[in-house]
């Protein structure tokens, strides 16, 4: 049983057993003792140790990780022995042979504020890219005359990188090695170069231009946009962080939705969403495939936001970012396939066209009404565009709402419908076949029209936009009346047909070019389709008369028998008479 001991080596505290501590101490005891005519021998042994912290802190599997002899001779590998290096002044010029250890060469981005001319970001990019700082600084004017973008992400970009400080940190930017020998040297570079700018320094001149009032402001001006954006860039973590959450448990919550859909009743999410790749791809694999390809940009995006607003918040590793790379690419992948699969199956239109006069002499009113099915549904409104169910002989069928009317002006005598039954296929055969499998009925009684208010086919059809489009065409001086469930289904131009949604007992004359209502009242008559004073009579069977006087915007109706001519009591609303002038009055 070894004893474990705390200790603290660049400011990250380790637990390490007893001999890989001693064997520690006594490779930094050796470091120390080779650089014992060294300048600068604090600055590279706290280079150093902040490196030996990060590879120690690279092996730490868990908190509860104990360091030992293997990780520190790792460490020990990476580093170098310190005998291997001669780091006197005073030794000979000749190189020593530089050790074996496994390094594989890796740049970290850093900003390079000592040969920066601003904050040192494009220096940095430079290093990061292997390329001159002068063509980043080049790409990013371009970017500043091309809208602005490079003011932005140069803000962006300084807010983000770090600054390369420690010597570790400024061997890391360029992609050397953080070994001993590289500590020492590129410490040894900075003494020099201050050594050789304070013995060429005019003292003078620096005493006259350094820490003037401009360079101060400027400093000050700097820190001030600094920590501004500072404080942007942790709000817009904050909101990255929100927003990706939120929608990230959408994404997860309809997928689970999808995924188990095939276990709901009624096929419950085919009935109420449309999905876009529609009914050729099963929905649990559609929900596998959204919560990958939306889930895991949401879940970039989440840290992102927590990288905004954590400072040094330990990466989830590169093997997990390129799986999860991978996985996206091919569920994206899966997706534009099936998306291209799905628009190749209503690639063309197919139509089944069927005409019918409608026999009724031109002084009838054609009442137009709308009937449902009770076994499918209990009203008649337009309310379900596309639903899964079952007809009485228990087979599974499509059932829709997708009926529309439209009233159009016709030179023939009588008027009469057109019935289009529309949908789409991957070819143009395809698609008239299936037109033609839609079931829509309607009939006509008399002089009224009584259209059904849905259409079904056979589940096997697939939905392909199955729809009914119905043309009512109505010759000049056609009297007509639709029930209260015409708006519901009506499309017609507004500037030929428009339909008074305030009553549904409205009645309406075909005119030279558009249709009157001749009992609407005044106020209504923003379209100048509102009739003046008339006398309409329409009869709804063959024993009664029903007389509309409009006057002065009243309407006064009164109903009368044919057979005997007499005043009928039980609907009688007025009781109208001509004067000797000719003026209609109401008893």
């Amino acid at each position: 049983m070894n004893k474990t001991v705390n200790i603290n080596i660049g400011g990250l505290v380790f637990h390490i057993d007893e001999d890989a501590y001693q064997k520690l101490t006594r490779y930094f005891e050796a470091i120390k003792r080779s650089l014992s005519n060294s300048s600068g021998q604090d600055e590279i042994m706290k280079d150093i140790e902040m490196r030996v912290a990060e590879l120690l802190s690279e092996r730490q599997k868990s908190d509860k990780h104990v360091i030992n002899n293997k990780d520190v001779d790792e460490v020990i590998g990476v580093m170098g022995q310190p005998e291997d290096y001669r780091l006197d002044d005073d030794a000979d010029d000749k190189p020593a042979s530089e050790p074996f250890y496994p390094y594989v060469k890796s740049k970290k981005l850093y900003r390079d504020r000592d040969r920066g001319t601003i904050a040192g970001v494009c220096t940095g990019l430079g290093h990061y890219f292997g390329i001159e700082a002068v063509w980043v600084k080049i790409i990013f004017i371009l970017l500043i005359w091309a809208g602005g973008a490079g003011i932005i992400a140069y803000l962006v970009l300084w807010i983000a990188t770090p600054k390369a400080v420690t010597t570790s940190e400024k061997l890391e930017m360029t992609g050397e090695p953080v070994t001993i020998s590289n500590i020492e040297r590129k410490v040894r570079e900075e003494f020099d170069s201050v050594a050789n700018r304070l013995k060429n320094a005019d003292y003078d001149k620096m005493g006259n231009e350094i820490k003037t009032g401009a360079a101060r402001t400027a400093d000050g001006i700097g820190e001030i946009f600094v920590n501004i954006f500072k404080v942007f860039a942790k709000v817009l973590g904050a909101v990255i962080v929100v927003f990706s959450s939120l929608l990230l448990l959408v994404v997860c919550f309809a997928s689970i939705f999808m995924i188990f859909s095939s276990s709901m009743p009624e096929n419950y999410i085919m009935n109420h969403i449309n999905t876009p790749i529609g009914l050729e791809t099963p929905i649990w694999l559609q929900g596998v495939l959204f919560l990958l390809a939306a889930g895991i940009p949401l879940f970039f995006f989440l840290i992102l936001g927590l990288k905004l607003l954590v400072n040094n918040l330990k990466s989830i590793g590169n093997v997990a970012k390129y799986s999860l790379l991978g996985v996206w690419i091919i569920a994206a992948g899966i997706l534009i396939s099936l998306g291209i699969n799905e628009a190749t199956q209503i690639a063309y239109d197919g139509k089944d066209v069927k005409k019918e006069s409608i026999n009724i002499a031109p002084t009838d009113t054609l009442y137009i009404k709308f009937k449902n099915n009770d076994f499918y549904s209990k009203n008649k409104y337009h309310n379900t565009d596309f639903k899964l169910t079952q007809d009485e002989n228990n087979k599974e069928i499509i059932y829709s709402n997708n009926i529309s009317l439209e009233i159009l002006p016709t030179e023939e005598v009588l008027p009469y419908i057109q019935v289009e039954r529309l949908a789409v296929g991957k070819t143009a055969v395809d698609a008239k076949g299936r037109a033609e499998k839609i079931r829509y009925g309607y009939k006509i009684e008399g002089n009224k029209l009584i259209l059904d208010n849905y259409l079904i086919t056979d589940i096997a059809n697939k939905f392909r936009g199955q729809r009914v489009e119905l043309f009512l065409y109505l010759p000049k001086g056609t009297i007509f009346k639709g029930d209260e469930y015409l708006q519901e289904y009506d499309v017609s131009n507004n500037d030929f047909f428009n339909l008074h949604h305030s009553s549904s007992d409205y009645i309406y004359r075909v005119d030279n070019a558009k249709v009157k209502c001749l009992n609407c009242p005044p106020e209504e008559n923003e379209f100048g389709d509102v009739e003046g004073n008339e006398v309409i009579i329409t009869n709804e069977n063959d024993t009664t008369d029903v007389v509309t006087v409009k006057v002065n915007g009243e309407i006064v109706t009164e109903t009368k028998s044919k057979k005997t001519g007499n005043d009928n009591e039980k609907s009688k609303k007025g009781s109208l008479t001509i004067d000797e002038n000719g003026i209609i009055i109401k008893k």
